[in-house]
């Protein structure tokens, strides 16, 4: 695979080097940094939706349940939170390439459903366990330290979130321009032309399955410490739709598309909260217009700029 860093990540960079400057206090620090863990979230479920045409309602309850193992040997047992997540993302990955073999086998809204009744019965779990997971009351997470590093103010969350936010985009280009990304286009085009054509149609399906759990654990774990807090709300039914439209509204089948998804539906709903009772109203208004006049989301309207310096840098080349 050739590795290369395009014009675009280079101007993701400098807006989040210079973003900073431009908050006011601790506040936007804190939405800043929840829009770049939603949109990790939605960079893999894009990979698994828009790439290879999985659709997965239940990828909250996927973060959740990764958050909560890695906060678990973290606060209970003592281990060092980088071993904790790393043991999350172990045991969430063997558990999404165990369970991606019956249900991958589905399709359309009968995969839908499979996703949904696999969150739901994530999400009870989480509820009544109450002995390792404080049930419905959620836990209390300890300190994230690296190295000796104790990450305590916003600004050490923020640089740590936007070098994975870029290190992962830059992972996702290249993955998706590699040969293995012309074969999740392929099935996502006809799983059976794939197939005849001798692709393992089940198994690129689980890995990239795999994938995209993986990066929800690493998101929701990093979520939780640095909230200080975990509850069973982080693996519910609601927070997976919201990620599943974070996707859709951003564009799906677009690498930038889970940033602006995730940015405008972290965001929009704290600009709306003084409109009191009808931000709710509003906030459906506004998705049911960006979907009606950018029915490829949001991330279609630079698609010409995309394209002329895709033009442009090959014509130099």
């Amino acid at each position: 695979m050739r590795y290369n860093i395009n014009s675009q990540i280079l101007l993701l960079s400098a807006i989040l080097v210079i973003l900073p400057f431009t908050f006011a206090n601790d506040f936007y620090f804190e939405i800043a940094i929840l829009s770049m863990l939603n949109a990790l979230i939605c960079i893999g479920l894009n990979l698994l939706m828009g790439y290879a045409g999985q659709v997965s309602l239940g990828h909250g309850a996927f973060a959740g349940l990764g958050a909560y193992i890695a906060v678990i040997f973290s606060s209970r047992y003592g281990l060092n939170p980088l071993l904790s997540i790393f043991i999350a993302i172990i045991i969430m990955g063997l558990l999404a390439f165990v369970i991606s073999k019956p249900i991958l086998k589905l399709k359309g809204h009968y995969l839908a459903m499979a996703t949904l009744g696999i969150g739901i019965i994530i999400s009870i779990v989480l509820e009544v366990e109450e002995d390792f997971t404080g049930g419905t009351d959620g836990m209390s997470v300890d300190s994230f330290v690296v190295f000796g590093y104790e990450f305590s103010d916003s600004i050490s969350w923020y640089i740590l979130c936007s070098f994975l936010l870029v290190f992962t985009i830059w992972m996702f280009e290249n993955l998706i321009k590699s040969p293995f990304g012309r074969l999740l286009r392929s099935i996502h085009d006809s799983e059976k032309a794939a197939d005849s054509v001798g692709i393992d149609v089940s198994y690129y399906k689980s890995i990239v399955f795999v994938i995209s759990v993986v990066i929800a654990t690493v998101a929701g774990s990093l979520y939780a410490f640095f909230s200080g807090f975990i509850s069973p709300q982080e693996a519910s039914f609601s927070h997976s739709i919201e990620l599943v439209v974070m996707v859709v509204l951003g564009g799906l089948g677009r690498v930038y598309g889970a940033i602006f998804g995730a940015v405008v539906l972290t965001v929009l709903p704290q600009l709306l909260t003084s409109f009191d009772d009808y931000e709710t109203l509003i906030f459906g208004s506004i998705i049911i217009a960006v979907m009606i006049f950018m029915p490829k989301g949001i991330a279609s309207l630079f698609d010409g700029f995309f394209k002329k310096k895709e033009q442009n840098s090959a014509s130099s080349n």
